[in-house]
């Protein structure tokens, strides 16, 4: 963990949220600035500053993200015709806070290409 990271923080319940899933390596709770009816931030416990550093050690847990992120979405009526998943990597991908983490949205129709 980070000491002075937003998520790490987040995940220490010292900054509350509203969680929506969680085990020993991956939390999930929902954005406070939701870009869709449905949006959670998921995210490893694990302090990884995002997928361009992240390593071989690193791809089971990062694997195992996109099983959570459909076990998720199985929760909320609004994802049953899809949703989207999303990384935004390095300050040029969009990426403002700098702990790996993926957003899953849903509830909504999403256009293409994004941004």
């Amino acid at each position: 963990m980070s000491e002075n990271c937003l998520f790490c923080k987040i995940t220490k319940g010292e900054i509350p949220s509203y969680k929506v899933y969680e085990d020993e390596e991956v939390f999930a709770f929902r954005d406070i600035n939701p870009q869709a009816p449905v949006h959670v931030l998921i995210i490893p416990k694990k302090h990884i500053g995002g997928l361009n550093i992240a390593s071989e050690e690193d791809k089971r847990i990062l694997g195992n993200i996109q099983i959570i992120a459909s076990k998720i979405a199985r929760q909320f009526t609004e994802m049953k015709n899809g949703f989207r998943l999303v990384n935004n990597c390095g300050a040029d991908g969009g990426q403002t806070i700098f702990h790996i983490h993926y957003h899953l949205l849903g509830g909504r129709v999403f256009g293409w290409p994004p941004g």
